[in-house]
């Protein structure tokens, strides 16, 4: 029997989860957790074989505990919605086993926590070739935003130089600080300068 703990912060997705693992023969959920330093107690009290994970939770998110899970012998999986490169990239020098996305079809899971088990590591192909693009990841028209950005260029005069809105500037900063996981300009730039 393979035994489980499950760390998801959305109570609905975690009960489903639960019982949909509860339903293959060889699974077992122990321990439900509705955060990463939960899901660290809990794995330290009930030694389980796999920890599944989702990344945005509160108190201590899944990277995090996956981090601090990294020696301990119980495999680690994330189930997330985020294919970004970042949180992969993350996840994997945390030694994570499996990185799977929550939009897989439901028999996946079973079947990649058995792989696991048995040694070998599962990402979701996803993940895989944003990791090995390595490019960058701004359309044409979001590299001339940022272009002007690292000039230094105020919204106005951005929206100006291209001929749209200061809304649709801000929109496409937007885009561009989520694409290049980045809280303010400042590290776009830097993001944007190391991936160009």
């Amino acid at each position: 029997m393979i035994r489980i703990v499950l760390a998801e912060d959305q109570r609905m997705m975690l009960g489903a989860l639960g019982s949909l693992l509860d339903l293959e023969d060889d699974l077992e959920v122990v321990g439900m957790a509705s955060n990463g330093e939960e899901a660290i107690r809990l794995v330290e009290e009930l030694n389980p074989d796999v920890c599944i994970m989702d990344i945005e939770m509160p108190v201590k998110s899944g990277l995090d505990a996956a981090e601090a899970l990294k020696d301990h012998s119980c495999k680690t999986i994330i189930l997330t919605t985020f294919a970004r490169s970042g949180y992969f990239e993350r996840a994997r020098k945390a030694g994570v086993s499996g990185y799977l996305l929550k939009d897989s079809p439901s028999e996946e899971l079973g079947t990649s926590i058995r792989t696991i088990m048995d040694g070998r590591r599962i990402y979701a192909p996803e993940l895989v070739d944003l990791a090995y693009a390595g490019s960058n990841p701004l359309t044409e028209r979001e590299r001339q935003v940022m272009e002007l950005i690292t000039e230094g260029r105020s919204t106005k005069e951005i929206a100006k130089e291209l001929f749209i809105t200061t809304g649709t500037v801000r929109n496409y900063i937007s885009t561009i600080l989520d694409k290049l996981e980045a809280s303010n300009r400042i590290e776009a730039i830097a993001r944007y300068r190391e991936k160009s």
